[in-house]
């Protein structure tokens, strides 16, 4: 980490990689730490002191003091969701108002936003996306669409504002045929969360993160989701509607791409999908709920299943070249621990042959190629250095590094900040 860079920490697969814990390992060398994208579907669990936390929209940075932590313009926030996070960190004892600050050009979601996000997936029947609900999508079309309500509008006319976006998508609601519900009760929490943003440091993000850039700071970029569900990249239409890959940093802050230093990308020892959508080495035998038993694979927001299955490193490839990855992260690698043979997908089969690079489309005709490896049968829980890894393990990481191209700096072996092995 040099003074004046950027660094970039984001998911390689399908979101769920464990990035606030790392975002937390890795914030005390950091002086900035800012989220690029997303909203509150994001769940970042955080695991220290024997306290478990959950942060949605804030960044993961907010337990360390002192650190200016940043919600930049590429994330839409819902003030009343926003507001319960940050009264539940006050009230253990984080003081969030001079330590947060929010982009005036960070949209928000409206409680009409949500109404319209399940009247989509209600009008997609069987081919539902499998939102969290939460209006996020609805919310990026309106920004792109430029209709969109800003953090800024708050200050300034806010309530005829409101008024008109509230009348566009009520149109909208009707259109689609959707019009048993009733906000009120949602819609006065969320004015009052609207009332709560005011009490922060709401910002032009942009000369904040460039001027620290200019004082010789070091920012840490957040990234929510994973870069499988990238708008973009990701397993087009089943995917978020934001850039949750690196390039997503610079257009989420304002950075130019010439700052940008590390990119870490985290990754797990395998593989999860949360909602539809394709998923090439996914298990639905023993083995899959095994993995989902032992690694606790239920969404820390939603509390739903997660689909398990192998490692897939022609996905993972793909996303290392895409993020242009300098370091990976592997979490959640004890959940291996006791399997006597691991598997890796290292290609595609398709049409009778073989492929190695990401496809237009994994929906159809897919098979993974999978290379088995000898498990390591052991609990690795409790080591607390690179030198206590058992020879099988440290062959999983040579041969990931190998096919990845990639070094692995960080190894978790557990939930807890402790549980981090930084490798020389």
């Amino acid at each position: 980490m040099e003074k004046g860079k950027v660094d970039v920490l984001l998911g390689l697969q399908w979101g769920d990689e464990g990035k606030g814990k790392v975002v937390d390992v890795l914030t005390p060398g950091y002086d900035v730490v800012a989220r690029f994208q997303g909203g509150p579907n994001a769940g970042h669990t955080l695991e220290f002191e024997g306290e478990k936390y959950v942060l949605r929209s804030i960044p993961s940075g907010i337990f360390q003091g002192g650190k200016i932590n940043i919600i930049g313009n590429g994330v839409v926030i819902a003030p009343d969701l926003f507001m319960e996070e940050a009264k539940d960190l006050e009230r253990t004892g984080h003081p969030l108002k001079e330590r947060l600050y929010i982009s005036k050009k960070a949209h928000l979601i409206m409680p009409t936003h949500r109404l319209l996000d399940a009247a989509y997936e209600m009008a997609k029947g069987k081919d539902k996306v499998g939102t969290t609900g939460k209006g996020i999508g609805p919310t990026y079309t309106d920004k792109i669409s430029r209709n969109g309500l800003r953090v800024g509008d708050i200050f300034d006319g806010f309530e005829e504002k409101y008024a008109a976006h509230k009348a566009r998508h009520e149109k909208m609601l009707k259109a689609l045929g959707y019009t048993d519900y009733d906000i009120t009760d949602v819609e006065k929490k969320w004015m009052e969360g609207v009332d709560f943003i005011r009490q922060f440091h709401v910002i032009d993000s942009e000369h904040t993160i460039n001027n620290a850039l200019k004082e010789g700071k070091s920012i840490l970029c957040e990234g929510a989701q994973g870069t499988m569900l990238d708008v973009d990249f990701g397993s087009y239409p089943f995917v978020t509607s934001s850039n949750t890959i690196c390039a997503g940093a610079c257009t989420g802050l304002g950075i130019g791409p010439n700052k940008i230093g590390e990119v870490y990308g985290i990754m797990k020892a395998y593989c999860t999908r949360v909602g539809s959508g394709p998923f090439p080495t996914e298990l639905f035998d023993e083995t899959g709920a095994r993995i989902r038993q032992l690694g606790h694979e239920y969404g820390a927001v939603t509390g739903r299943e997660r689909r398990c299955g192998w490692i897939d490193l022609v996905a993972l490839r793909y996303a290392i070249m895409i993020n242009g990855v300098t370091q990976l992260i592997m979490m959640k690698s004890d959940v291996l621990d006791g399997f006597d043979t691991i598997k890796a997908c290292v290609a595609y089969k398709r049409n009778g042959g073989e492929i190695t690079e990401f496809p237009f489309d994994i929906e159809h005709d897919i098979e993974p190629v999978y290379k088995e490896l000898k498990g390591w049968n052991t609990d690795m829980t409790k080591m607390t250095s690179e030198d206590e890894f058992p020879a099988e393990f440290v062959d999983y990481i040579k041969f990931l590094e190998a096919q990845l191209d990639t070094p692995i700096k960080i190894i978790s072996i557990g939930p807890d900040r402790e549980q981090t092995i930084i490798r020389k």
